[in-house]
């Protein structure tokens, strides 16, 4: 059994420094719930906000300082972390939409670049896409992060599937104006893979955009397990990955995939 912990904020749009302090102060505040939750997630560029036209100006070079402050933390906390994602600008300049997770130690575990870029929302002229997705063992469960966006291509969900992934995060900025899609998306990608998968949005404003929250966990059978309103809070499950292989033998849909046919 898991006990995950879903940090939905309202990030200060511009200012890295108030945001990182923030984040520290709501993760050790989760830290502090009894029964203690094993991986505490947050939601996607929570260190800068959603204002990707200013990425260039406010990332984080080569996420030295996100690294820094996300591994201490985890490792004072005594949790993983999946620390949403993080605008970062690499050693050559490209500006990637990053996220990292940390093992109880603070021992950095994975990293993933967001890959597919939101071309409505312009991502695709402040951001360079990521090119590989990959499934990192946390305290041994085989899980992998994708990124809001990420979300709408059950390819990359699948892939992961098959490649033994157990539990799959999703850090996102989703609006309120679709936010029907976000759960609807989550718990399609829940029941098809039959694997857990935790979404964590971020709430609040920026300019006319309201974001959705609606943070929530869905099991293999495609049920919630829980679920937020758009309000900032931070969302409790635990999750019993036995769930997945019970699932799996109820209907074999993984014995029954043709892909030689497609």
């Amino acid at each position: 059994m898991l006990r995950l912990a879903l940090v939905q904020m309202a990030p200060e749009d511009g200012h890295p420094d108030r945001n990182e302090r923030r984040v520290e102060r709501l993760v050790r505040e989760a830290a502090q719930h009894r029964p203690k939750p094993d991986i505490i997630v947050l939601p996607e560029l929570w260190n800068t906000g959603y204002v990707p036209e200013k990425a260039a100006e406010l990332a984080d070079p080569d996420g030295r300082r996100t690294r820094e402050r996300m591994s201490s933390l985890a490792r004072e906390c005594g949790i993983r972390l999946v620390a949403g994602s993080v605008a970062e600008r690499l050693g050559d300049g490209r500006i990637v939409n990053a996220a990292y997770l940390f093992d109880e130690k603070g021992r950095t575990v994975g990293r993933y670049e967001k890959i597919h870029l939101f071309r409505p929302g312009g991502e695709h002229r402040h951001f360079a896409a990521g090119g590989r997705a990959d499934v990192f063992s946390l305290g041994g469960v085989p899980v992998a992060v994708i990124v809001c966006y990420d979300l709408r291509f059950p390819e990359l969900c699948r892939r992961l599937a098959l490649q033994g992934t157990r539990v799959v995060f999703v850090p996102a900025a989703w609006p309120a104006s679709r936010a029907a899609h976000w759960r609807l998306l989550l718990a399609a990608r829940a029941v098809e893979n039959q694997l857990f998968v935790a979404g964590c949005n971020r709430t609040g404003r920026v300019g006319n955009t309201a974001f959705a929250g609606g943070s929530a966990v869905f099991g293999p059978w495609g049920e919630a397990v829980a679920e937020a309103g758009d309000e900032e809070c931070v969302v409790f499950a635990e999750i019993w990955l036995d769930r997945i292989e019970e699932a799996r033998a109820a209907i074999p849909v993984w014995d029954d995939r043709r892909p030689d046919v497609y």
